[in-house]
């Protein structure tokens, strides 16, 4: 079992897997309401807005995390004001802004000749370079994700499912929908260190998607969310240490396989029920 383990027993590959499973939490609470709502070109658009931020922090010398925080709240102050805008449809918003940041990060890194191996790893991330200050930051941001998920649950469910029974309720869907949206911006900030702002999906989307078919709540989807994705991140670190292959990659690929093998999985216990039941009915007849 030594294969199993061992690679568990360095200790870079025990603070990435420590990592990858806070990261994993947090993606659960943000990425159910964002496979609810259908609201994953979104998701892609502000990781990929993070570019500006963290790109001028780097120039700077400052902090790459703050650098994306503040291109976060550009990003969710755009898409909440132009959502509210009648003669524009949101998808037309969020693409203009997608297209928008990015080029603007393109033309911050434009500026500089030795910005080709940052920009690297915010692209793709650095699962395996995960220090304890990055563990401390992960788990200090779990703990308001947790707190926004369970206050707003309420208001979070009546805008996934009926927006306008929300609103004469006087749940106020518009400041749900923008804290929403900062709870979606604190996961990609919180993970885009870690899997790289391309792969942040894969931990954000994969992992409710593939619990859809098997929970009855939308509390059981957040839990077993978390529990694929910490499953996606083990077996992720295992063969990257086994087959030399990218960390960060092979986790977000791991994630995506997971989802498949849910919906493979349900469709086969579909279809099982569905003889069932017409065996039920022949022999009734």
């Amino acid at each position: 079992m030594d294969w199993l383990t061992g690679p568990f027993e360095v200790t870079f590959v025990q603070r990435a897997l420590w990592g990858g499973m806070l990261v994993s939490a947090i993606c659960a609470l943000a990425g159910t309401w964002v496979v609810l709502r259908g609201m994953a070109f979104l998701g892609d658009a502000m990781s990929h807005g993070l570019l500006p931020g963290v790109a001028l922090a780097a120039l700077l010398g400052g902090n790459l995390l703050v650098g994306a925080l503040l291109s976060a709240a550009v990003m969710t102050a755009g898409v909440t004001a132009l959502g509210r805008t009648p003669r524009l449809s949101q998808d037309t918003g969020i693409g203009l802004l997608f297209v928008g940041m990015l080029s603007l990060g393109v033309i911050i890194v434009s500026r500089s000749q030795s910005f080709a191996v940052d920009l690297t790893g915010f692209l793709f991330g650095d699962v395996l370079a995960v220090r304890e200050q990055d563990l401390v930051l992960l788990g200090a941001a779990l703990l308001p994700a947790l707190t926004v998920s369970a206050l707003g649950h309420r208001a979070f469910l009546a805008l996934a499912f009926d927006p306008r029974k929300a609103r004469t309720l006087g749940l106020r869907p518009r400041l749900a929908h923008a804290v929403l949206l900062g709870l979606l911006a604190l996961a990609i900030v919180a993970s885009f260190h870690i899997v790289g702002t391309l792969l942040v999906l894969g931990l954000l989307i994969a992992p409710p998607a593939a619990a859809l078919p098997w929970a009855r709540s939308v509390r059981a989807v957040m839990a077993i969310a978390a529990l694929l994705g910490a499953v996606a991140t083990f077996l992720g670190l295992l063969l990257s240490w086994h087959l030399s292959t990218a960390a960060g990659a092979s986790v977000s690929a791991l994630a995506v396989g997971l989802f498949f093998l849910s919906h493979l999985a349900s469709g086969v216990r579909h279809r099982r029920r569905e003889r069932r039941k017409a065996g039920r009915a022949v022999a009734a007849a």
